[in-house]
């Protein structure tokens, strides 16, 4: 049981009032009486209304139901079933025209289109690699994936491929950087004259588009070029393995890569109380205050790893130019669904934690806007608000950071959000959620893991739904998608905010990432979430072939490429022809995402797993893909595709499977053949009670578990 302190009517646990008091506060500019008033006003004023507001999704949802229910065996009427949505307010009138108001924001949000991390906050390693991730060695990239087909041979450094690896980098530098009259490939001398590039006495075909160099003009250490916003440097080292071999001396093509990172308390992390929520604050202050560390073992030495500094350059000019080092942080908060009991309220109830979030995120963010050359340059702070249903959780969301900027006395819309549209009603009502934080909203992003999770929960009383990967072809996730850009675009989003697309779930299929991933900024996103420091790398690769504001130029003249009507039609399955080899198959890949992200997420409180998949490919898993597979099964199993009995055999024999794939994992707990873990039991609480799950949310079972799993360890 822990030890809790008064302060100004909340309860606090002692672990999180002394990381307030004696870490986040100091430097802050806030005094702890004010925070605590703040904080305390904030709990008993807001708590009711976010109450409220969950109050009325459920009761949507129960009038959903219903409406499902009512007309049981009968053909879908999309029109009655429109009409209906519009009766309870679930869809909403659309308002007139108008353009965001959102100023003060950075220009790797609003100018600059580009990759961006999501990374738990509660590993320091993963948080700095992200932070750090602005910058990527394109060499290190193409060597050490499957981008060019195939992964390298293990041994030593292959010849062979490196002189691929370089030769793919020439082709890049020709297709972004072109020589007038040459290629790179031939390239024997860099040099700086007079202000301009010259290789080989030639100049680039567009010579704007050198942007330093560091070094002596006639052989410089490295060159900085710029296309559609994006910097590549050249680095040249004759003494280099590398560079010794070419003929340029090129030992390297370093190249902008991670324009922003959200910093994630939510979905792929595990915080059920004061302990981890403390773990993630303090990561983030770390990086607020640019002193975060972290140290590791690699080839039996201690690494530590830090912030890296920025990058200075000589411009063409002859002034210095400095470049940042550093992707641009978001912080993802908690959504409005979860509370927490780090702090009580006077009634004894766990505060919401999205309030706590809002209140403690912002307040560690004033260390960054009290420093020079930091996250932010233009004194914002980036909160990325996530699984809010309509306009009106987004104005409360608006109303919340106008109470936190008022109680630590930032200059209004200080804040600015991300909303993520990933709830059918804020898909639905985009425009109208756009205008409800119009003068601060700074990003949306199709999270559509999420927003298929929301979907099958919203529709469960419909009829059974297709598998999985016919739902992801159907009409309604392209419309999805197209949708949000021509919205985000009629709003005025351009040029003053980000428009982002979801995440490439396959860490190790860079091949197949280069092949699809085109698509995002092809659709006009002007950004996209990847996993990991490479795959930005690699990814922005696309947004050196793609000028991003010239696609949404095109876009905003032709209108909008979907309506609602096909965001409203549920993807059901249509003949239900299936064999039972083809129930089976569904089930247990659902089954074993599930068993396979469960059990690290109980057990050892990880919240993001890479979790190989029934064909053991390696897919990224949080709580949102955990959330489709859950609400899918759940569906299945009310609508008698498949009876409660085999659906606990599927459970077990994938249990079986995932303990096989951990086997030798240090500090891993084996679910079979008992099946009586807490990990095993919240797995089959997400599929068994899937139906009764607010919104089909995955987040009230696993804290509940991961806490009785703690307590039961003391």
């Amino acid at each position: 049981m822990s030890t809790r302190v008064d302060r100004a009517g909340l309860a606090v646990d002692e672990v999180l009032a002394a990381f307030i008091e004696d870490k986040a506060l100091p430097g802050s500019g806030v005094s702890a009486e004010d925070f605590w008033q703040g904080l305390s006003d904030l709990a008993h004023e807001m708590g009711p209304k976010n109450r409220a507001l969950l109050d009325k999704r459920e009761e949507i949802q129960s009038q959903i139901d219903n409406w499902h229910k009512g007309r049981a065996n009968q053909p879908h009427d999309a029109k009655a079933y429109k009409a209906f949505l519009e009766q309870i307010g679930y869809l909403l009138p659309e308002g007139a025209d108008f353009h965001i108001e959102t100023t003060h924001v950075d220009p790797e949000i609003a100018l600059v289109p580009g990759p961006q991390l999501v990374v738990p906050v509660t590993n320091a390693r993963f948080a700095l690699n992200a932070a750090n991730a602005r910058w990527g060695s394109l060499y290190d990239a193409l060597y050490g994936t499957d981008a060019m087909g195939a992964l390298p041979p293990k041994g030593g450094y292959d010849r062979g491929r490196g002189a691929r690896v370089v030769a793919r980098a020439r082709v890049f530098l020709d297709e972004a950087f072109p020589i007038a009259g040459g290629s790179h490939a031939d390239a024997r001398r860099y040099h700086v004259q007079d202000g301009a590039l010259l290789i080989d006495d030639m100049p680039l075909a567009e010579p704007y588009k050198f942007a330093g160099y560091r070094g002596h003009p006639k052989a410089p250490e490295a060159v900085l070029l710029r296309n559609h916003g994006l910097h590549v440097e050249l680095v040249f080292d004759r003494t280099h393995m590398i560079g010794a071999r070419d003929q340029a001396g090129l030992a390297d093509v370093v190249i902008e890569s991670a324009v922003s990172a959200i910093m994630d308390c939510e979905d792929s992390v595990a915080c059920v109380d004061a302990e981890d929520k403390v773990l993630a604050y303090g990561n983030w202050l770390g990086l607020m205050k640019g002193d975060l560390e972290a140290s590791f073992q690699k080839g039996g030495k201690t690494l530590t790893r830090q912030l890296n500094p920025d990058r200075s350059y000589v411009g063409p000019e002859g002034k210095e130019v400095t470049v940042k080092g550093r992707a641009l942080l978001w912080v993802r908060n908690v959504g409005h669904l979860m509370t927490n009991p780090a702090i009580l309220t006077r009634d004894g109830e766990e505060i919401f934690e999205g309030l706590m979030d809002a209140m403690v995120t912002v307040l560690i963010a004033r260390h960054d806007l009290n420093r020079d050359g930091g996250n932010s340059t233009h004194g914002s702070v980036y909160v990325v608000k996530p699984k809010m249903h309509g306009p009106e959780e987004v104005a409360f969301a608006d109303a919340i950071f106008d109470h936190v900027e008022q109680a630590l006395d930032l200059p209004r819309h200080t804040v600015k959000i991300g909303i993520m549209d990933e709830e059918r009603r804020t898909t639905v009502n985009l425009k109208e959620c756009i205008r409800a934080a119009k003068h601060r909203v700074a990003f949306i992003n199709t999270g559509f893991l999420d927003r298929t999770g929301d979907e099958i929960h919203t529709s469960m009383e419909a009829g059974p739904f297709s598998r999985k990967d016919f739902i992801k072809r159907k009409a309604w996730i392209t419309g999805y998608e197209n949708r949000n850009v021509d919205i985000g675009l009629e709003c005025g989003l351009q040029g003053k905010a980000q428009i982002g697309k979801g995440m490439w779930a396959m860490p190790d299929a860079m091949a197949a990432m280069l092949e699809a991933k085109i698509e995002h900024p092809k659709s006009g996103a002007n950004c996209a979430w990847v996993p990991s420091p490479t795959a930005a790398t690699l990814h922005a690769l696309h947004y050196h072939k793609i000028d991003v504001f010239a696609v949404q130029d095109k876009l905003k003249k032709a209108g909008r490429r979907a309506h609602v009507e096909t965001i409203l039609d549920i993807p059901l399955a249509s003949y239900r022809a299936w064999t039972a080899d083809q129930i089976s198959r569904e089930v247990e890949n659902n089954a074993q995402g599930i068993l396979g992200y469960v059990v690290r997420w109980i057990d050892q409180g990880v919240g993001c797993s890479k979790v190989p998949a029934i064909n053991d490919v390696a897919l990224m898993e949080d709580r949102a893909t955990c959330r489709i597979s859950a609400q899918h099964i759940a569906n299945w199993l009310h609508h008698g595709v498949l009876s409660e009995a085999q659906v606990r055999a599927a459970m077990e024999k994938m249990a079986a499977v995932v303990d096989s794939q951990n086997q030798g994992e240090p500090g891993y707990r084996p679910m079979a053949p008992r099946f009586d873990s807490i990990a095993f039991q919240a797995a089959c609480d997400l599929v068994f009670k899937g139906r009764e799950q607010p919104s089909g949310y995955t987040e009230p079972v696993l804290h509940a578990r991961r806490l009785e799993l703690k307590a039961a360890q003391g």
